[in-house]
């Protein structure tokens, strides 16, 4: 059960891309050098459209086209809701109130190689191939009610390791303004992960902005920028699998209280009748609805219980199947970073964001070239 309930959450650990690259304008006095060389300079590549215009305007661009390796990390919290499962393609349960998740805490780590080319002076697009490594911490408690409140059947706390790749693409349109730039990347990836039935799927909004400055007399396309921004992460909300029952690593520890489980239900269904007929019937009358849901959760848990222990008993042919919501705590979090650009071919970068519930970390090294 353990198991079952992390490979529903590993979607989450999808390893998204992160671009920073951008067209700056000179524009003070004392880059006028520069701008003068811009202006006077013919442009010799086909990428992008509009790049000879643009450097007679006084914008410094990249290279037209490049190759990126990224190391990004990332931890977030995760919000679970509407679980159901079911066995042997059987009823599905929803165990919303039954199962309640203490913490879910996502982490990830990949290598991802983004190439990209200048369609515009504007605008940059990309591809992105990943290899991602996802650990995920999940706390939970099993629920049931007794009378008036609820009891803890058990709780548990487990950590599951998968890997996975990921592969998208995504747009960067940018500008320079007063010497700086602003920048909004935007991606959408797929991870597929053993444990989904289908990729996960996840979008990136990030705007940012920031300024370059010349670090060498001598060497004009030697810089440093930095810049501070937001990060936006939107993961699909639905989710949908089914796993082997013999795949479940903990199915003895977990199976093996079926029965304890069952009595435990009897037992509180007996507490909830003798507490409903001691009330007089204007009583009832006011507490009949806490009596209902109470009534039905403690039938649907037996339910489960009951299908989970017929799955049991032939567990090689035996599945279990899931579908639930779930999403990030927080959607948005901050970011600073730097780039160090050793010239127009080579630069490296690192970011770090912060705040919400979203920590992560991206260095990265980059290649340009002219198309």
């Amino acid at each position: 059960m353990k198991q079952l309930i992390l490979a529903t959450f590993l979607c989450l650990a999808a390893t998204p891309a992160i671009s920073q690259i951008f067209s700056n304008k000179e524009v003070s006095k004392k880059h006028q050098d520069k701008i003068d060389s811009l202006k006077e300079s013919e442009y010799p590549y086909i990428l992008p459209i509009w790049g000879s215009k643009a450097t007679a305007a006084g914008f410094s661009l990249p290279l037209s086209a490049g190759l990126g390796l990224n190391y990004l990390w990332q931890e977030s919290s995760i919000i679970i809701e509407n679980l159901n499962v079911g066995f042997n393609g059987g009823q599905m349960y929803n165990l919303d109130n039954i199962v309640r998740f203490d913490e879910a805490i996502s982490r990830s780590a990949g290598l991802n190689v983004r190439p990209d080319v200048w369609l515009f002076p504007f605008l940059n697009v990309y591809g992105i191939l990943a290899a991602v490594r996802t650990s995920t911490d999940v706390n939970f408690g099993v629920w049931i009610p007794d009378t008036t409140s609820y009891r803890e059947l058990f709780s548990a706390s487990t950590t599951a390791d998968f890997n996975g790749t990921t592969f998208g693409f995504g747009l960067t349109p940018t500008i320079g303004i007063a010497g700086g730039f602003l920048a909004v990347d935007m991606n959408f990836t797929w991870t597929d992960l053993d444990a989904l039935s289908q990729p996960a799927q996840a979008f990136v909004i990030a705007p940012r902005f920031g300024k370059s400055f010349r670090v060498s007399k001598r060497r004009l396309d030697r810089s440093v920028a930095v810049w501070v921004g937001a990060f936006r992460l939107n993961i699909r909300s639905e989710t949908a699998g089914s796993i082997p029952l013999s795949d479940l690593s903990d199915f003895e520890e977990v199976f093996g209280k079926i029965d304890e489980g069952k009595m435990r239900v009897e037992d509180a269904q007996v507490r909830l009748d003798e507490w409903w007929n001691g009330l007089t019937d204007q009583e009832q009358a006011i507490r009949e609805p806490i009596y209902d849901k109470a009534n039905n959760l403690l039938q649907r848990t037996y339910e489960v219980l009951n299908d989970a222990e017929n799955a049991a008993e032939n567990v090689e042919s035996s599945t279990v199947q899931y579908t639930l919501d779930k999403r990030q705590k927080n959607l948005w979090n901050m970011v600073v970073g730097a780039q160090y650009q050793h010239n127009k071919h080579f630069m490296i970068r690192a970011e770090y964001g912060f705040l919400g519930s979203r920590d992560q970390l991206l260095v990265g090294l980059q290649y340009r070239f002219g198309l």
